[in-house]
């Protein structure tokens, strides 16, 4: 009768009974396969969220997530210093609102540390805050980094991008969080606000503009703030003396930010400024 119920695919018994027979526990077979099919489908969302991140870049949920790391460690690595990114207006306010006390400006860091991850986890649904897309951000800002460095060595030398002379010159810690400092603030300052808000209020005058148009100005923009970024390096307490070979490589730097930064996003952006800084004066 089983071998007519089944098809002759079980010779004497129905599966539930040929399992037991077996020594396996129907149950624990069930659980291991629902197991391999949720480990499958996790990999199918991991694939295609990495698919989607590579072929759209970041958002602005995933840009507040993939730097908030970086925020959160120059704040509690500034405070040891004497000195701070020229581009920083955030620290001043910290220091004013903690009374200039060191346990309460920590305090104060990691709360909006902390209110940023609650936002996230509430608005992403958890999705922004994935190893996976720091590992994809990570990896891509570490590609430009190498990138650009290597066309540094071969043009102008050793040239960075954070305004001081030597790395040496101020020491690994130091070197590291005004690195930091310097790709999240610059980039703040002249990718969002300099050029993200100004081209968008340039265009706003120019309401009749053909596309050809717009592309033009949204190009000579582009180069303009690019210009001012490379100039505000020979500003400040660590600006050099001017030299015109720094003032271009920096100038076409500050183009490659910008195409990252309209291309990939934000937070890419950020990272390859840092990064790349890290390696010039920390190492």
């Amino acid at each position: 009768m089983w071998e007519q119920k089944w098809g002759g695919r079980y010779p004497v018994a129905p599966p539930a009974l040929w399992v037991v027979a077996c020594g396996h526990d129907p149950v624990f077979l069930t659980r291991r396969v629902e197991r391999a099919q949720g480990m499958a489908v996790s990999q199918g969302a991991t694939q295609a969220e990495t698919e989607r991140y590579l072929r759209e870049g970041s958002g602005p949920l995933a840009d507040l997530a993939l730097t908030l790391p970086l925020f959160v460690i120059y704040h509690l690595g500034v405070v040891w210093l004497d000195v701070q990114n020229a581009a920083d207006v955030v620290t001043r306010e910290l220091k004013a609102l903690a009374s200039s006390s060191l346990p309460a400006y920590s305090g104060l860091t990691l709360a909006i540390g902390l209110v940023f991850t609650g936002v996230l986890l509430v608005l992403g649904r958890g999705k922004t805050l994935h190893w996976q897309r720091f590992a994809l951000v990570a990896t891509e800002g570490i590609l430009y980094a190498i990138a650009m460095r290597l066309v540094a060595s071969y043009v102008v030398g050793k040239v960075h991008l954070a305004g001081a002379s030597d790395g040496s010159e101020m020491g690994f810690f130091t070197a590291l969080v005004l690195s930091i400092g310097a790709g999240l603030y610059e980039e703040i300052a002249f990718r969002v606000g300099l050029y993200g808000i100004g081209r968008r209020l340039v265009l706003a005058m120019m309401p009749e503009a053909t596309p050809h148009q717009r592309l033009l100005t949204s190009l000579g923009w582009a180069i303009g703030v690019a210009a001012v970024f490379s100039g505000w390096h020979y500003f400040g307490q660590f600006g050099e003396p001017f030299e015109l070979r720094s003032f271009v490589f920096r100038w076409v730097c500050g183009l490659v930010f910008t195409l990252i930064y309209v291309f990939r996003g934000f937070a890419p952006v950020v990272w390859t400024h840092a990064l790349y800084d890290i390696w010039v004066l920390a190492f």
